[in-house]
């Protein structure tokens, strides 16, 4: 029988995930804890990471959901202006340089969305 904890969860449809607009946001269970995280879509990827800046471990939305600058050019830190690149998560400017906030891995199929849980990511029941 599958593990049904490893199975593709669902996430959103793919129409959820607008260009450098807007996030779908989930939880997921990271070693057993609850953590925040997020997904967006960028340069037509769907991506997703935890709610957790790279520096402190704070939540990135200016608002619930909210993860875009001003330009939505990048992922933004409410807390310490941290730019992020949304394609790979890698800190371009702020007190993170060069850290990467952590993905959540996606599979988007069938105009779906799904994150994949792993040994560090599991659903929350």
């Amino acid at each position: 029988m599958p593990d049904l904890n490893l199975a593709p969860q669902f996430l959103c449809v793919s129409a959820d995930l607008r260009e450098r607009e807007g996030s779908v946001l989930f939880e997921v269970l990271e070693y057993g804890r609850t953590a925040p995280a997020f997904a967006v879509r960028a340069n037509q990827q769907a991506v997703a990471y935890l709610n957790r800046c790279a520096h402190v471990p704070t939540e990135l939305d200016w608002q619930p959901g909210e993860f875009w600058d001003h330009e939505q050019k990048f992922i933004i830190c409410s807390v310490h202006g941290a730019l992020y690149e949304p394609a790979h998560g890698q800190c371009l400017m702020g007190p993170c340089t060069g850290k990467r906030l952590v993905s959540v891995p996606l599979k988007e199929e069938g105009g779906q969305v799904f994150w994949l849980p792993s040994d560090r990511f599991q659903p929350v029941f």
